[in-house]
Formats: C-alpha cells, sequence, structure tokens
C-alpha cells in the first residue's frame, strides 16, 4: 500500500485553479516539488484510483517517455482520463496505442507528415502569419488570441486534413466548442456533443476519400491497410480527432503566450527585433518557457522504482513538463526567460515513442508567427488583461488584448 504524503504547499494539482496563480508561484511550486518530493504520490478523493504519481524531474520524466515496456499510454495519457479509468480511443488513437498496432498507426501517418507534402502546407503557414499580422496592426488593436493565433494552427491542420474551404468555418466553430470545457463556467455537455459531431464529420468525410482520395491525412488514413487489412473506422476518425486536437493547442498557446511574453520581456523583442537571436532559437525558447501541454501521463504495467521509490503495477504516473522545462540540472538560469538559450533540450512535445507527429509544423507555425511580428512590428503593449485558460493540462490564454504600432 503506497503511503500519502501531504503535496507541498498542500497542492492539488487536480484542480486547474492550482495553476492559475502568478508564474513566480508556480516555478516555486515545481522547484519544491523538485527539491523535497520529486516522485511524489498524489491522493484523491471520489475517483476511479486512489490517487497518482506526480514526476517533476527533467532526468526521471525522460525515463519513462522513454520507457513503453513498463508503462503504458492505453489506458489514458492524460490526467483526466487516467483518472476516470480510462480512454474511449484505447488502442485505436495513435496516442493511446501501443505495440506493434502503435508503430503500425505511426507508420501510416507519417506518410501525411513528410517533408513532400507538408511543403505547401508550410508555404501556406508563413502567407497566414503575415497576413493576420499585417492585418492586425493595421488594425492598431486586437484581441491576439482569437483574431490572430486561433487562426493559424486551424486553418493549418485544415490544409492537413483536407478538410475543403465552405466546410472550415464549422470545423472551427466545433473545435473551440470541444475544447470549451477548458474554460471556467462552461458545459462539459456542450463539449461532448461537439466532439461527436467532429467525429462523425470525419467519418463522412473519409467515405468520400475512399472514393476519391488525396494528398492529405484523411486519405493517408481512409486507403490504408496494415498486414492486408484497411484501418477500421474509429481507428480513421479518433486520429483525425487527435490531429486536430493536438495540432491545434500547442501551437496556439505557444503563439498567443509568445505575444504576452515579448511584451513582458522588452529586451528580449529588442534582440529579436535586432535579429541578435535566430528566429529558431527564439521558437525553442518559446516552447519551454510555455510549456502549453503541462503533463502528460502513464500506467505502469509492473513493479518499478524510480528515485528510490517503488511505483506498483498499474499505478497512474504523471510527468510535469512544466516542472522538467525548468530543471536546474539541465537548464542554466531556468527561470530566465532567454531567446538565445541554446541547448534547449526543453520536452513540450514529449518525447520517445509517442514524441509529437506534428513538432516539425508546430515549430513552423511558430516560427512564421515570430517572423511576421519581427517584419510588422515596431512596438507591442497590453490593451487589456488576458483571460487564462482554467485546465489542469493546458497553459496559455483563450483571451490577449494587445495593441501594436506599425514597423516604419
Amino acid at each position: 500500500m503506497t503511503t500519502a504524503a501531504p503535496a507541498p504547499s498542500g497542492t492539488d494539482l487536480t484542480d486547474p485553479a492550482t495553476f492559475l496563480g502568478p508564474r513566480d508561484e508556480l516555478l516555486g511550486l515545481w522547484r519544491e516539488f523538485r527539491t523535497h518530493s520529486p516522485v511524489h504520490w498524489h491522493p484523491v478523493d471520489g475517483r476511479a484510483v486512489p490517487g497518482f504519481w506526480v514526476l517533476s524531474r527533467y532526468r526521471d520524466i525522460m525515463e519513462v517517455y522513454r520507457d513503453n515496456k513498463r508503462f503504458t499510454s492505453e489506458r489514458g495519457n492524460v490526467l483526466a482520463t487516467l483518472l476516470e479509468g480510462g480512454d474511449s480511443a484505447s488502442g485505436r488513437m495513435l496516442a493511446v496505442t501501443d505495440g506493434r498496432r502503435h508503430r503500425e498507426l505511426r507508420n501510416v501517418l507519417l506518410k501525411a507528415f513528410a517533408p513532400r507534402v507538408l511543403e505547401p502546407v508550410v508555404d501556406g503557414v508563413r502567407r497566414r502569419a503575415d497576413r493576420l499580422v499585417r492585418e492586425a496592426v493595421a488594425r492598431g488593436t486586437c484581441d491576439f488570441a482569437q483574431d490572430v493565433a486561433e487562426h493559424i494552427p486551424m486553418a493549418t491542420i485544415a490544409d492537413l486534413l483536407g478538410v475543403p474551404a465552405a466546410d472550415r468555418d464549422y470545423l472551427l466553430s466545433l473545435t473551440k466548442q470541444a475544447l470549451s470545457s477548458e474554460e471556467e463556467g462552461q458545459a462539459e455537455e456542450e463539449a461532448l456533443v461537439a466532439r461527436n459531431e467532429l467525429l462523425l464529420y470525419f467519418s463522412d468525410l473519409a467515405m468520400e476519400r475512399r472514393d476519391d482520395p488525396r494528398e492529405d491525412v484523411v486519405s493517408v488514413l481512409a486507403t490504408a491497410t496494415v498486414d492486408g487489412e484497411p484501418l477500421s473506422e474509429q481507428e480513421i476518425v479518433f486520429n483525425c480527432y487527435s490531429v486536430i486536437i493536438g495540432g491545434d493547442e500547442t501551437s496556439r498557446l505557444s503563439m498567443i503566450s509568445a505575444m504576452d511574453e515579448l511584451i513582458r520581456h522588452p529586451e528580449q523583442w529588442r534582440r529579436l527585433k535586432a535579429g541578435e537571436v535566430t528566429v529558431e532559437s527564439a521558437v525553442e525558447e518559446v516552447l519551454r518557457w510555455v510549456t502549453p501541454a503541462m503533463h502528460f501521463g502513464r500506467r505502469a504495467v509492473t513493479d518499478v522504482e524510480i528515485g528510490g521509490r517503488t511505483i506498483r503495477a498499474g499505478d497512474v504516473v504523471t510527468l510535469w513538463n512544466s516542472s522538467a522545462n525548468y530543471d536546474e540540472e539541465i537548464f542554466d538560469d531556468p527561470d530566465v526567460f532567454d531567446l538565445r538559450r541554446t541547448p534547449n533540450k526543453h520536452v513540450s512535445f514529449g518525447y520517445g515513442p509517442h514524441f509529437c507527429l506534428g513538432a516539425y509544423l508546430g515549430r513552423a507555425e511558430i516560427n512564421a508567427l515570430l517572423t511576421a511580428l519581427r517584419t510588422h512590428v515596431a512596438e507591442a503593449e497590453p490593451a487589456g488583461p488576458g483571460r487564462p485558460i482554467h485546465s489542469n493540462f493546458l497553459h496559455g490564454y483563450s483571451s490577449l488584448p494587445v495593441s501594436l504600432r506599425a514597423q516604419r
């Protein structure tokens, strides 16, 4: 039986409100975990499991990310589903599938993420980011989250999936509703209905693509075979859903917070504008600093010892990227936002067999945005308070009013 210990500072990591405090307090909290309880048992009440392990050190987190033999994603890969006992897409969606089927599905999807396929998509990203920033500058004041950042990844994903132009507003509306549970006070029922409508949409689109395949993710999934057998309908629609939800969050939230942090750190903005730092290194520091997906999770398949503590078979283990990306053992001055930082071995895209398939595209989107800001914006300042996301998984803003002055 696992002995429960109080969390540092009495912290409840299941409560989204825990992550709404000042940045310095959150960084201090994770420092306390790493120093005093790096492999920590966190009890919970009224759930399918009695509690979960909290891993906060970079080296321990990397050990679990690499190990898909003693840890599985098939019982869920985020805290919410792990605490409920599992994920309905288990064994059919890449993110919550392991073993041979995971390798097979990943190899199928890699065809859609090949450079030959992504080249026109990335060209579209650059044009879109440049246009959206120019339009925002022309207006002078905008909600950077809603007027700029949310339109770049969603349009990119629509390109990648091959969604017809006439359906894109509908798709954006459904996706926002599907994520609405991340906003305080929004009904989970609305989000569930939107998720089901997304799955139905992609089921219909997959049927069309079987008869008329193109170079897009839906066509690749709809026409793929493994050992001579086509993918099931559920495998097709769940993986389309995974691409659209996963591909939106990391890039969108990173871009919004990038704008916020450049305002908060004028010297870093000056260095980016002056070309004293590369856009490529700036992208990596934004990803580390923001850590949009704060954690991922696994279940232990067998008893495992980590950091001197025994994790029992069946235990839930959470890997807190938001702590690993600030680990003093790995990063010099981790609490400093430094666009010149190199090396920058952040884990914002995960690591190991489940490393994010869309990492290249996510980096391209943030790169395009920073390039557009550097080209067209002379000065930026807040135009009102940002609205943080209410979540124990995602970190960032759903609204960020800013004023932008044009480069002359």
